[in-house]
């Protein structure tokens, strides 16, 4: 375990180059330096005490890097970081009303996903959490689970 906290599976000698050739190469992987695919590795949820010498070595052996060679700051563009976001990781929830009395219903919950662009709405006697909390249980949790 490192000092994020997080248990990683200790990856015997034999596995090692497999897990760096996928960190590295393959589909996940895209040639990057040394520290960039050691971080894949972690990332993956694996570890190894010579992991980073050994991500070192193995990207100073592999030949298409050694090809291609460094970016220099004058071939380099500016980066800007990209947010990742899933489904369920920016709501929006909010009453509107009171509106006049339909069914005993004033209120109308809203619920929005931002990132899906998903709505959902229900009418509620009320403005309270109580209403939120049964419309989370009743509605979003029983059909995705807890997000």
């Amino acid at each position: 375990m490192e000092t994020d906290q997080v248990i990683r599976r200790c990856v015997p000698d034999w596995e090692q180059e497999n897990v760096l050739i996928h960190c590295h190469n393959l589909a996940c992987g895209g040639h990057f330096g040394p520290k960039r695919t050691a971080r894949k590795v972690l990332d993956s949820g694996f570890y190894w005490p010579s992991l980073h010498k050994d991500a070192y070595e193995f990207c100073q052996s592999c030949k298409r890097c050694q090809l291609t060679g460094g970016i220099s700051s004058r071939d380099a563009m500016p980066q800007v970081p990209i947010i990742v976001c899933e489904i369920f990781d920016v709501w929006g929830m909010d009453f509107m009303g009171p509106f006049p009395s339909s069914y005993g219903n004033t209120y109308i919950l809203m619920v929005v996903d931002y990132v899906s662009k998903w709505i959902e709405a229900k009418a509620t006697s009320s403005c309270e959490s109580k209403e939120v909390a049964k419309f989370l249980k009743d509605n979003i949790f029983s059909r995705y689970g807890v997000p």
